[in-house]
């Protein structure tokens, strides 16, 4: 299959970047004309479309990744006059799950199957192709796409109609929040009782605490570092949408509510060119 890829930030790019090894992406487009010329520097046999529509008019399968609601649905908004039937849009975003619907229901007028795949695994997850896909939607489309999404993803779940995708890491975030405001907690508790660092670090780490979070961010947040990572504003906004469907569900969650606070205190603090780790400095106080 013929592949386009649309939106070549953080996670997009290096997902991209396993399909043009691979020999399946024929074209990219981004926003940003840098980050496309960045792409190409690193694979110069794919090319650059002008706009999404040109880089739509010839795919078999065109994957999104951009950052919000708005972003996406002004990009199917300019796929639309390039699409045609038998077409297969795969959608890595993070939006709503009314989006999600949305946008099938609009693409499936003009026989085009829409797939909402979030992933999960964070950038080293895209980098080394050890993704979570949670998939909802068209699940004959799925299985035509999944030998490519192989490329960057170790596994791949259907989890029923459009919207369940998003539906599925909406419940991802609320426990990577939930996981991170605890692992910044207690690291800032045990400086607080001065403990020593590396020693605790393996302690946590080889115990029932053991959780990737903590392996991949403790011991860059003792180092106060925090720019290895995912946008705190981005978990904001995913964090909202989980609010929104708790709401929804008549579901109470603390850990979204003391969350959603944290990160809003966190990005008015100005605290906001790091990654999610850098709850760590609001916590240590």
């Amino acid at each position: 299959m013929k592949a386009t890829w649309i939106g070549l930030g953080a996670m997009g790019a290096p997902m991209a970047g396993h399909l043009a090894e691979s020999g399946e992406l024929a074209t990219v487009w981004n926003r940003t004309a840098a980050r496309s010329e960045r792409f190409i520097a690193e694979h110069p046999a794919i090319g650059v479309a002008d706009n999404p529509a040109q880089a739509a008019a010839d795919a078999d399968v065109i994957f999104t990744c951009v950052s919000a609601d708005d972003d996406l649905r002004g990009i199917v908004d300019q796929l639309e006059p390039s699409l045609a039937a038998g077409q297969i849009v795969v959608d890595h975003s993070t939006v709503a799950p009314a989006t999600a619907r949305d946008l099938s229901d609009a693409l499936e007028d003009l026989g085009v199957a829409f797939i909402d795949a979030p992933v999960t695994g964070g950038v080293e997850g895209a980098i080394g192709g050890r993704l979570a896909v949670m998939a909802g939607g068209d699940e004959r489309a799925l299985e035509r796409v999944r030998p490519i999404m192989a490329r960057y993803a170790r596994v791949i779940h259907h989890l029923g109609p459009s919207g369940s995708g998003q539906a599925g890491k909406a419940v991802n975030q609320l426990m990577v929040a939930g996981i991170a405001e605890a692992v910044c907690e207690s690291l800032a508790l045990m400086e607080k009782l001065s403990l020593p660092r590396e020693p605790m670090l393996e302690l946590l780490g080889g115990g029932a605490a053991s959780n990737w979070f903590l392996d991949k961010r403790g011991a860059t947040m003792l180092a106060d570092s925090f720019d290895v990572g995912f946008d705190p504003r981005l978990l904001l906004k995913d964090l909202k949408i989980c609010h929104a469907l708790c709401t929804e569900a008549g579901f109470e969650s603390t850990v979204v509510d003391q969350a959603i606070t944290d990160y809003s205190r966190l990005i008015e603090s100005g605290s906001n060119g790091g990654d999610i780790s850098s709850l760590f400095r609001l916590k240590r106080g």
